[in-house]
């Protein structure tokens, strides 16, 4: 009987010796994966991957987007009303992107200037961001009474944007600023 005891025992300690080795064992390899990976820009390892926040892409997290749109893109404007006549198309309108700080890597300034008017910095969040491109959101504008809302998609080459503009007293206009190319 005292046998028995003895075996079962020794059979425990060796099934929990086994156990805390296997742990051991299993957590060091987690962590070795990630020994010779250096993540950039806020990036963090998993199993010898950089996994990169928003805004960031590459293997190392090293492409921060914004940086990549920054620059001047020149092109025409049209403006159609909400039966989508056009009515009238500006030439040599230009937007400016700049890249700046912020935590998450997503915000930009824009700058549209275009002809007979002062030009308006606002704000866009990128979203959707891929080494081809991203999609961004405007926040809230105003020129000449003009309150402009509005998305578009950007990419080291080409900007695309559709504008909502709602003056104070009429109906809304909208404002296509499409293909436009980078200077």
């Amino acid at each position: 009987m005292l046998f028995m005891k003895s075996i079962k025992h020794i059979a425990l300690s060796i099934v929990l010796t086994l156990s805390v080795f296997g742990a051991v064992l299993y957590t060091s390899c987690s962590k070795s994966a990630c020994k010779a990976v250096t993540c950039l820009n806020n990036g963090t390892c998993s199993g010898g991957t950089c996994v990169c926040p928003s805004g960031i892409g590459g293997n190392n997290c090293e492409t921060v987007y914004r940086k990549i749109y920054s620059g001047n893109y020149k092109g025409f404007a049209t403006y159609t009303d909400t039966n989508h006549v056009v009515i009238r198309t500006d030439t040599n309108n230009s937007l400016t992107f700049l890249s700046y700080n912020d935590s998450n890597y997503t915000k930009m300034q824009m700058q549209w200037s275009r002809p007979g008017s002062v030009g308006a910095i606002t704000r866009i969040t990128l979203s959707n961001n891929t080494a081809s491109g991203s999609s961004f959101s405007v926040e809230e504008f105003l020129i000449d009474s003009f309150i402009y809302t509005g998305s578009g998609s950007i990419n080291a080459n080409t900007v695309s944007i559709n504008l909502i503009a709602t003056p104070p007293h009429s109906p809304s206009i909208i404002v296509t600023l499409n293909n436009f190319s980078r200077q």
